[in-house]
């Protein structure tokens, strides 16, 4: 019981390299690809009004899942219709649109979420702290893309961190402790695990929402039984409890320092867009964030729209040691009565000198 004090452990982050026999595929379309460093892909040449054969879709997929996300470069005046379609190619192939439409959102389509550091053109001030989008629904988003209608002129872009080398980057203890907690959804009640095996990439990979978590569940350690064989053993109220304030903060802080650390320790990027640049993500191996300079206003920074489309998942991201995928958090205390057990929409706040939305 407990969280382990040493932050990071020795071990190298690791993301794999393009795979050559993928990307022989993908260029017989006469696309051309480049590897950024130490995460993500760019791709050339290509038009996403036309769909890509399945092959391609099917390894740009992979690709995704290994190395965060891809970059479609040079699609400028996508309209809103060519945006969702071209969507569709990942996950579950469907849209799944969760918000309300700003009075500037191309045709009103309701699946397209504009952003903006201009209220006449977008919401504001989406997304400043690290994330996933979607913590809020079972099936969180398999994929999400952002469409730079229009970039800055100083800059405003996206940081991105790889969760499965920062599992990686963990102490063993600390591994093993994370393994073994469930988080709740300060405003749906769904509960995630803090650690998932990735479906494609089949990773360990962290998963936290730093903005709308109201709980965090520990799976009590049994004398004897690894983690995985935890999941499988039978589970009574008695083998669960809650982390409590204290432990809540330094698994939050610890968490995003993790986070704020992969720009050093090689897993992180900060992505600065061009106008016309449609960026996917796999959600389920990337947390996110939008660079403070995003939030700036269209005076100093030049104006940013940004256009995000989520696309549903195939599976839901299940908790583990049978817990249920909802537990209300508006209901009694479940477990240990000392525990966090906080509704609403911010959920628990770790820090109080920044903001949470997400």
């Amino acid at each position: 019981m407990g969280q382990a004090s040493e932050k990071f452990s020795s071990n190298l982050p690791t993301i794999p390299a393009l795979d050559p026999a993928r990307v022989s595929l993908i260029e017989k379309e006469g696309l051309t690809v480049k590897q950024l460093e130490p995460l993500g892909v760019e791709i050339y040449g290509a038009d996403v009004r036309s769909r890509l054969p399945e092959p391609v879709i099917e390894a740009l997929e992979v690709e995704m899942a290994n190395r965060g996300f891809i970059v479609f470069k040079h699609q400028a005046g996508l309209s809103a219709d060519e945006l969702v379609e071209a969507s569709k190619w990942w996950g579950a192939h469907q849209i799944h649109s969760t918000h309300g439409v700003h009075p500037a959102t191309p045709g009103r389509n309701r699946h397209i979420f504009r952003c903006s550091n201009d209220n006449r053109h977008g919401i504001l001030g989406v997304g400043p702290q690290w994330h996933n989008d979607g913590s809020f629904e079972a099936a969180t988003f398999s994929h999400s893309a952002y469409y730079m209608a229009r970039a800055p002129e100083q800059g405003g872009g996206t940081h991105f961190a790889h969760q499965g080398a920062a599992f990686d980057v963990l102490p063993e203890a600390k591994q093993e402790f994370w393994e073994r907690l469930v988080s709740v959804n300060s405003a749906s009640s769904v509960t995630h695990p803090v650690v998932h095996t990735h479906p494609i990439s089949g990773r360990k990979s962290v998963w936290l929402h730093l903005g709308m978590t109201g709980a965090v569940i520990e799976r009590l350690p049994e004398e004897g039984l690894t983690v995985d064989e935890l999941k499988k053993a039978p589970a009574t109220a008695d083998k669960f409890r809650l982390l409590t304030a204290d432990e809540m903060k330094q698994l939050f802080n610890d968490y995003n320092d993790l986070m704020n650390a992969s720009f050093d320790k090689g897993y992180g990027i900060r992505y600065h867009y061009d106008t016309g640049d449609l960026l996917y993500i796999d959600n389920w191996a990337l947390a996110h964030r939008a660079a403070p300079e995003a939030h700036m206003p269209a005076e100093q920074q030049g104006l940013r729209i940004m256009d995000r489309v989520t696309i549903k998942s195939k599976q839901d991201l299940a908790p583990h040691f049978g817990l249920p995928q909802y537990i209300n958090i508006n209901g009694p205390h479940p477990f240990n009565k000392d525990g966090v057990w906080q509704a609403g929409g911010v959920g628990f706040r770790w820090k109080d000198d920044i903001r949470m939305q997400n």
